[in-house]
Parts: structure tokens; sequence; C-alpha cells
């Protein structure tokens, strides 16, 4: 879910606001500890959903850079939110068994799983695979598995031994800001002023959920 929507989510909006969208799961992840396991937010971290809110309006609201498919900003947003809360329901599942299985163990799994499945969505939806003469394609995918995916998402999966999933959330609030400089050098997508404030102000909100987070169990 998490990567076949955020994937997605890029044909709809440009680099920039896809990754921060993403870059929202300590939001999700502090709602569901403060619903579902009776931590409850103090006044200041509901009012940074709010400003939070504002901030996701204006960052999709005032955006100016074309995306490949125009004219359904509005679904790449949500598709981007939603591998946000789908990463986010991955690292607390994690957190629940993290006692009984050990990194490899979980990210085998995981990772095998995710495999087949988006293979079989791909192949559902008539999405076939690149030429294997499409080196760029190919450098692209190997690159995505063993960086992204083999290095830094076992880095995470491994960080939740020691952080709650919303701390280890917020190791990723820097991909924003280096995704969106790189699409700036690489693809020449600017980004508006008051797209840039309500992106300040979206990560500032993040900071504060997190600051305001109570401390786990385990800390504890």
């Amino acid at each position: 879910m998490h990567f076949g929507t955020w994937i997605a989510s890029l044909q709809y909006v440009s680099v920039a606001i896809s990754t921060l969208l993403v870059a929202t799961t300590p939001i999700w992840t502090a709602a569901y500890d403060a619903i579902f396991r009776k931590r409850p937010l103090t006044r200041l971290a509901c009012a940074a959903f709010v400003t939070g809110g504002i901030g996701v309006c204006a960052v999709v609201g005032f955006n100016r850079t074309a995306p490949p498919i125009g004219g359904h900003e509005a679904l790449g947003a949500l598709l981007a939110i939603a591998g946000s809360v789908a990463i986010g329901a991955y690292f607390i599942l994690v957190r629940e068994v993290r006692a009984q299985l050990d990194t490899r163990t979980i990210v085998t799994h995981t990772y095998a799983w995710a495999a087949a499945v988006l293979v079989v969505a791909a192949a559902i939806a008539h999405q076939p695979p690149p030429a294997l003469t499409a080196s760029a394609a190919w450098s692209g995918i190997v690159a995505m598995a063993l960086i992204s995916q083999l290095l830094g998402h076992t880095a995470m999966n491994a960080a939740l031994r020691w952080f709650t999933p919303s701390a280890v959330s917020f190791s990723t609030l820097l991909e924003p800001v280096v995704a969106a400089v790189l699409a700036l050098l690489f693809f020449g997508e600017g980004i508006a002023a008051a797209a840039v404030a309500g992106a300040v102000l979206l990560l500032v909100s993040i900071g504060i959920v997190l600051r305001e987070e109570p401390m786990s169990e385990e800390a504890a």
C-alpha cells in the first residue's frame, strides 16, 4: 500500500508535494496512539493538527509545477497521504511484534510479500515491466531496491526496537527538503512561495506533535 500509492501519486503531483505529504506519517501514528492506546494529545498538539492541515492545503493548493498527468492534483495528494497512513500502520504493526521477531525476519517477510503483491497489482493494471534494454529504468529499480529499501527501510525497521513509530517517522522529515532540491535541479520543478510557507507550517506542526507525544512505556 505504501509504495503502490506513493509511487502512483507522482503521476499527479510534483515530487516535492508527494514526498512532503508522505512525510506526514508522525501525525497519523500520534493520532493512533491518542485514540487507541489512550495517550491523549495536549492542546498544543491538537492545535498542531489544525495548522498541519492548513499547511497541507497550502502546499497542494498553491502548487505551480505541472505533473506528468495534470488536472488530478487532489487524487495525487490523496494517494500520497494514503502512502503515509500505510507506512504509519506498518510501523505500528512492527512495534507490536518487535519483541518476538528480529529485524531480518520482519524485513524478509515484508519485502517478499510486498514484491509479490505489487507484481500481481501491476499485472492486473496491465502495467508491464520496462524492456530489458531500458538500462536507465532498471538501474533506478536496482538503486531503489538496494539503497532506499535494503538500507533505508531496514534501518527504520531496526530502529523500532528502541523508538516509537512517530519518532522513527520523524527521521524522514528531511526527505521532502532533499527531494524538492533534487527535483528542482534535475526536473526544473519550482515551488511557489505560498507552497513553501505551507510546507514549513506542516513540518513545524509535525515537530510540535512529536515534541508533545507522551513517552512510550518502553522508554519509560
